[in-house]
């Protein structure tokens, strides 16, 4: 027998199989999709086995060792990553690796195993009774007594009295799996669903579509409808997948699905480790659970029976994956849904404007929630032109935002602040010359981090320690301007000294764990308010929270991407219906420097049938999607003209390609030069999707070799 086998040699070459031969004691193990160790010239490699031929040919090398006991690629997931590869323009073997957790991962440095733990049973209970009327030790009479209820790790009893015990031949330790995430046992808890659920959840079973838009009002109560429809698919015997956009929010859903499902859930997302990833994923193999949690990777779970696959908050861009393979989750979930013939929920308060007008279509089905559950009322929001509030001498703070704050300390509720930018201050400028301090790989500017009291870049992760001194004029000039997240939680806790206060950004998250202790806390009430990122924007659910207070709604509109519109809206939006979940009233304060811009107008009124009326004629006209698909090359090279040329090479043999396709550029990216590679762009508008995605295989294939320049293909990129 010979097997074709994928090894990862060189990410940016071809994708080619090697062909080795299989020993007659390794035969009966080998099956596509399972990992096998050849040899590769002088170096041991990992691969996939992607092909099985009966014959067999001397002159090839043999295989060293199955790795896996079960394929961890089935024939579905393997015919899935072609698909991908070729619909992203990317690598087979960077798409596999992509589906699976750190310790699948064709590597010969992969060091993660099963956790074992020592274990203690009885050998014969009738035994075991007869020496306990006999002994008068304590500590044996106690582990004996916990012994005759189950087995029990050791590290849970008396070491010295085991090993007495395994002496006498009444016990015997033996290893065990045992799981590294810690599943805390939850109450169950019943959902019930009312009338505006209830006709939600029957249009969505009924529906004949193979994708359904679930567009509900913030608070409306979508969550019980994904459990209600999941009970209904559990219970034909099916898998179900559930994806959230941030690991932010994974705490507080799991919790909610673990209190309604209790122990037939795992869990897949980057902020687990990788020990933890490897588990969950052995529990999907071994078919232990029916339900996946979990980030953008979740939806690679290798099940073999999906029933429904629900993605929350479809609107977020971190469905996207941002580098190679660049694949989008809710792509890759209507070709697993179409392929186990399974509905694909989409849910949303602030839809994408694509998968909008996709359900007015008709394209997709369209089930609207325009109320709020539980008799809660939308918040009332205000919107507060700053310009004028700078004359008065208020820069971070508008006078109703601090007396807002002032009013909910005494009623002892709880505020959420947004500001969109981490770091204590976006900039430093020197007062004297006006020079930017900036990265020196990258063209940007550093932010500086208060905490650390250093410059950082939040592109290459250059660092510096934090200076007055002008490089260019050599003075004692340089100023921190603008404000972060870190700034704003020092300039609130001055302002209010008994204030308790939390922040939630990058800097605060890196913990293992430490998401769920932020929001665990906020929930406790051991904070009066939460300041954050756009990650405490979406999904979470505190009762308490009575007070939103955006401080710069215009981070995303300045953006020179034509989503930025829709992006603030969303935000606003989302964030907003984070105030006033309960039976207590809640009010949103948003601080803009554009309070005429229809994006901050509308996400006044939270009627977003108006917003996408508007921003729909906007894309019509400029030819965007969802009139078009975009493609986007990126071309980058440590040589400056080299780049450009080869740039412009590329442009050329589009345009000569395509007849009514748009082609722009090639033109500098959004940042030019990203440590020290410079960058070019060229974007392409079109209509014939599998015209284009040739095209560009083809490009890929024209440009491989040249090792000194690097092309990037991002097709609907999340932005321009």
């Amino acid at each position: 027998m010979t097997i074709d086998v994928l090894v990862e040699i060189n990410i940016n070459k071809k994708d080619k199989t090697f062909s080795y031969n299989v020993p007659e004691t390794m035969i009966n193990e080998i099956y596509l999709g399972k990992r096998v160790l050849v040899p590769f010239g002088k170096q041991t490699l990992e691969g996939f086995i992607l092909g099985i031929h009966d014959k067999q040919d001397t002159d090839l090398k043999d295989i060293i060792k199955v790795i896996d006991k079960d394929s961890i690629l089935n024939k579905e997931l393997l015919e899935l990553g072609k698909r991908i590869s070729e619909d992203s323009v990317t690598n087979l073997v960077s798409v596999y690796q992509s589906m699976l957790p750190k310790g699948y991962k064709a590597s010969i440095k992969n060091t993660v195993k099963e956790k074992t733990v020592l274990y203690v049973k009885l050998n014969n209970i009738n035994n075991v009774k007869e020496y306990l009327t006999k002994t008068k030790s304590k500590n044996q009479i106690e582990v004996l007594n916990k012994l005759l209820i189950n087995d029990l790790p050791l590290r849970d009893l008396n070491t010295s009295s085991v090993n007495t015990l395994v002496e006498k031949g009444l016990v015997t330790k033996y290893s065990k799996e045992e799981y590294r995430l810690n599943n805390e046992s939850v109450d169950k808890v019943v959902t019930k669903l009312n009338t505006d659920q209830e006709n939600a959840y029957n249009k969505i079973i009924n529906s004949d579509k193979d994708v359904i838009l679930l567009n509900g009002v913030t608070g409306s109560g979508k969550t019980e409808i994904y459990m209600s429809l999941i009970d209904k698919v559990l219970s034909e015997g099916k898998e179900a997948i559930v994806l959230v956009p941030e690991i932010s929010l994974t705490p507080q859903i799991i919790q909610r699905f673990r209190s309604h499902f209790k122990e037939e859930i795992a869990v897949l997302h980057s902020a687990l480790s990788d020990g933890e990833r490897y588990d969950e994923y052995r529990k999907i193999i071994r078919k232990e659970v029916k339900i996946v949690i979990g980030a953008r990777s979740a939806i690679f779970a290798p099940f073999t029976n999906i029933g429904i696959i629900i993605i929350d908050e479809e609107h977020s861009n971190t469905y996207k994956q941002d580098h190679n393979p660049r694949y989008n989750a809710i792509e890759v979930a209507f070709l697993r849904g179409k392929t186990y013939n399974a509905k694909v929920v989409l849910g949303s308060a602030t839809p994408t404007i694509e998968s909008y007008a996709r359900a007015k279509k008709g394209y997709y089905e369209l089930v609207e929630l325009k109320t709020r559950a539980n008799n809660a009322v939308l918040p009332l929001v205000n919107i507060i032109d700053m310009t004028k509030e700078i004359r008065k001498g208020n820069k971070m703070f508008s006078k109703e935002l601090l007396l807002s704050i002032e009013d909910r300390l005494n009623k002892q509720e709880q505020i959420l602040l947004l500001i969109n930018k981490r770091g204590y201050s976006n900039y430093l400028m020197c007062e004297f010359c006006g020079s930017v301090r900036k990265c020196p790989n990258c063209d940007i500017t550093l932010t500086y981090h208060k905490t650390s009291d250093m410059n950082r870049c939040h592109y290459c992760g250059y660092a510096e320690n934090n200076t007055k001194i002008c490089s260019d004029c050599k003075k004692d000039s340089l100023r921190q301007m603008g404000y972060g997240t870190e700034k704003v939680e020092e300039e609130l806790i001055k302002l209010f000294p008994n204030i308790r206060t939390l922040r939630m950004d990058i800097d605060t998250t890196t913990k293992k764990g430490s998401h769920e202790e932020i929001i665990k806390s906020f929930m406790n009430h051991e904070a009066d308010a939460l300041i954050g990122t756009q990650m405490i924007a979406k999904g979470l659910d505190f009762p308490l929270v009575t007070l939103v207070g955006v401080i710069n709604a215009d981070t995303i509109l300045n953006l020179p991407d034509f989503r930025s519109c829709e992006r603030t809206y969303d935000l606003l939006s989302q964030v907003s219906g984070r105030a006033g979940r309960s039976s207590l009233p809640g009010k949103v304060i948003i601080q803009t420097y554009n309070p005429d811009n229809y994006s901050i107008k509308l996400s006044k009124t939270h009627n977003y049938e108006e917003f996408y009326n508007e921003e729909i004629k906007i894309r019509k006209k400029l030819y965007y999607p969802p009139y078009s698909f975009i493609a986007l090359i990126k071309i980058g090279g440590k040589d400056f003209k080299e780049t450009i040329n080869e740039s412009n090479k590329i442009g050329d043999y589009l345009r000569n390609k395509v007849e009514k396709e748009i082609v722009l550029g090639p033109s500098v990216g959004s940042v030019s030069r990203i440590n020290n590679i410079y960058y070019f762009e060229i974007i392409i508008k079109y209509r014939d999707k599998q015209k284009i995605i040739d095209l560009l295989n083809e490009i890929k294939s024209l440009t491989e070799n040249n090792r000194k320049i690097k092309v990037e293909f991002d097709i609907n990129p999340n932005s321009l």
